[in-house]
């Protein structure tokens, strides 16, 4: 009985101690161009949202101008401030976002709590710039 508790604890420590082995030079250095080439597609695709939703929201406000429509120019103006101020948010947040997958690769060239460390720091600055995003579009 104690051997196969034992067994399935030495299991448990080998399964975790893999979880922060670093990787090859080459290995990381593939993962992080990798995870840079995401991160600049997802931004990019951000920002072609981003430039649409804006279009069209100006459209519609031009579309209440040239209807002569007060009320609508109001309303429509102030929901194309609120259109921009959130996809700037959003590039924002996709930057931190790709940025966080390049910070997360890197770590992979670290060991053990360094490792674990350095994928906190990256998470922590994350939450920090989706919260920054969030709070100050």
């Amino acid at each position: 009985m104690h051997l196969k508790t034992f067994c399935a604890l030495v299991a448990v420590a080998l399964a975790l101690s893999a979880c922060n082995k670093s990787q090859s030079p080459a290995e990381v250095q593939q993962d992080v161009a990798k995870a840079e080439a995401e991160g600049q597609r997802k931004v990019a695709d951000a920002k072609a949202d981003a430039q649409k939703d804006v279009a069209d929201a100006d459209q519609k406000v031009a579309k209440a101008i040239a209807d002569h429509d007060e009320d609508a120019v109001a309303a429509k103006a102030h929901d194309a401030n609120e259109t921009a101020d959130e996809s700037k948010s959003k590039i924002v947040i996709a930057q931190a976002e790709a940025d966080h997958k390049v910070a997360v690769a890197k770590c992979e060239a670290l060991e053990g709590s360094a490792q674990r460390d350095c994928k906190d720091r990256a998470d922590r600055t994350l939450d920090q710039a989706k919260q920054s995003a969030k709070t100050n579009p």
